[in-house]
């Protein structure tokens, strides 16, 4: 009974503070009677103190107001991604990944079964629906193998897989995590892009490498953070080293630069990108070796040379389309071009990001293929560049619908990421990856097993160009290259459906060159007025801004 005053002193709200004062006087009563109400004083003490340190906190309202059990609304909340993942979110519910997505990855990475039973999952009559259109005289491919040579006219031309491994740093992944992408991908005959923070020691386990510059010049930087040519000559003539690429922006976070704080600047990081360790390390938001589409071309230029004659390529997450088509006048004007050009679609994701950037920031992967494609298409280009693409690509279906769109190959990031043992927690940013993929945290890390996931990666890229090869079995090619527009087919608002070729407003070849494409609103809008001189809007988009500012 002598709780009773002190619960009645209380809001309802603070009931569970209430009772583990009680709670607390109790036990320390019983401590006259047995040691074991010890137990009962720590637990209700324990908490009596935590919900005293709720209300004299001044951070959290909620904690204040509701002392204790607002600890229980923190951790429902913590856990809802996980609880939502395993029991709520449907097999087909692609958030970002389905699940179904994610088992496809896992069993093609394990070399299991990846079957499914009972027909499809997908309601396909629903808007945005798609398909491919399978032939009445399917083929027969001797070999999956299938392959696309980059820079054909250059001295050392590379024959790139049509699946390879997109852009993650060394830093943003952890050791083990590189080593075993680069072993899996040294074992299937692909690429291994770098990503911007340059080639660590894990990255040279055989696999064949394509170093990816970004603004930072990591691996070949001055102390001033420029450029240096000498630095570069050195890793770019390695022979692991097949391609380069130049990463003008990137679909996680395009116009983003980036800071790796001090504190996680380990003595391998600083080692491998050149930078010095107690320092922040900063990628700017845009390169300072050129500010212009034709400064742009000639430092395409100075790589290819001091390389000995590797290809050169761009990446990049299409935005104003007179960039792009600035790029493409400079191309034309200087008479070079890159061996190849990376479409980075807007839904790309494994590099954190602001939400805004996520969710609204870059033009998705469909959409800048096709402007991509198109474009040097009409300017008479598309013959000397090879395009990749990546964004969200899983399946074999997801890799014929983009090389359908104009690409010649894809990269994945988060489908090898997924071969690796990722569970989508989408903790990447925080250090606490649980399957030890994107961590530095060395006791998460070590403990994924190089020989085991490197074969898990080396599966599941076989097993990918195996279901290619037998989709375009079905729909009665013989590669890659030959699917086209005409070959996809998407249900619309209305209810119909039409194949992609019916839906693009394509360019004829040399169409740019011949009057300007004024048939075709984005390029009679924008094709004209952009500069090869520059990447700033052009005069009459700036007159138009300035309207609303005087």
């Amino acid at each position: 009974m002598s709780a009773l005053p002190i619960l009645s002193a209380f809001p309802v709200r603070y009931s569970a503070y209430a009772l583990s004062i009680a709670g607390t006087v109790v036990s320390l009563v019983g401590l006259g009677f047995s040691a074991w109400w010890w137990l009962g004083v720590v637990i209700f003490g324990g908490l009596a103190i935590l919900g005293t340190f709720d209300i004299r906190q001044r951070k959290r309202t909620v904690s204040r107001n509701y002392p204790i059990l607002a600890h229980m609304r923190y951790f429902l909340e913590s856990i809802g991604p996980e609880f939502r993942q395993y029991f709520i979110e449907a097999d087909t519910d692609e958030v970002p990944f389905s699940r179904e997505q994610r088992n496809l990855v896992y069993n093609r990475a394990k070399n299991t079964v990846d079957k499914k039973p009972f027909g499809s999952l997908r309601d396909m009559n629903q808007p945005g629906y798609e398909w491919m259109s399978p032939s009445l005289t399917p083929t027969h491919i001797e070999d999956h193998d299938f392959r696309i040579r980059v820079g054909e006219d250059r001295a050392r031309p590379y024959d790139v897989s049509v699946v390879n491994i997109s852009a993650m740093s060394f830093g943003a992944l952890s050791p083990n995590a590189i080593s075993a992408l680069n072993e899996g991908a040294k074992r299937g005959g692909f690429y291994h892009t770098t990503g911007e923070g340059s080639i660590s020691p894990y990255h040279l386990r055989g696999g064949d490498l394509v170093w990816q510059l970004g603004s930072g010049y990591f691996g070949c930087r001055r102390e001033d953070g420029g450029f240096d040519p000498e630095k570069f000559r050195i890793n770019a003539q390695r022979d692991e080293v097949k391609m380069i690429e130049i990463k003008l922006s990137q679909g996680a976070k395009p116009g983003h630069g980036g800071i790796l704080p001090a504190a996680k600047v380990t003595a391998e990081i600083a080692t491998t990108r050149g930078v010095p360790m107690g320092h922040d390390v900063v990628s700017p938001s845009s390169h300072s070796e050129f500010s212009t589409p034709r400064e742009m071309i000639a430092f395409i230029q100075t790589l290819r040379e001091l390389s000995g004659g590797k290809p050169v390529g761009v990446k990049l997450a299409i935005g104003h389309p007179w960039e792009w088509f600035a790029m493409v006048k400079a191309m034309r004007e200087c008479n070079d071009h890159p061996d190849y050009i990376i479409v980075d679609g807007g839904q790309g994701g494994t590099g954190a990001a602001p939400l805004e950037f996520i969710n609204r920031l870059g033009m998705p992967l469909n959409d800048a293929l096709n402007l991509v494609h198109n474009t040097l298409v009409g300017a008479g280009l598309r013959k000397h560049i090879r395009i990749g693409a990546s964004g969200k690509i899983i399946s074999a279906f997801d890799i014929c619908r983009t090389l359908a769109l104009g690409a010649d190959w894809v990269n994945m990031a988060r489908g090898f990421m997924f071969s690796l043992g990722c569970i989508q927690a989408q903790s990447c940013h925080n250090d606490r990856c649980p399957s030890g993929v994107a961590t530095q945290d060395t006791t998460r890390s070590s403990r994924l097993d190089i020989e085991d996931k490197a074969s898990r990666v080396y599966n599941f890229h076989t097993n990918t160009l195996h279901a290619l090869r037998e989709l375009l079995e079905a729909a009665g090619l013989t590669h890659p290259g030959e699917l086209g527009p005409e070959h996809i087919i998407r249900r619309l608002e209305d209810g119909h459906a039409r194949p992609y070729i019916s839906l693009l407003n394509l360019l004829e070849p040399d169409e740019l060159l011949n009057g300007g494409a004024k048939d075709h609103p984005l390029y009679n809008e924008f094709w004209d007025i952009a500069s090869a001189d520059r990447f700033d809007a052009p005069t009459a988009l700036i007159r138009l801004r300035e309207t609303k500012l005087k």
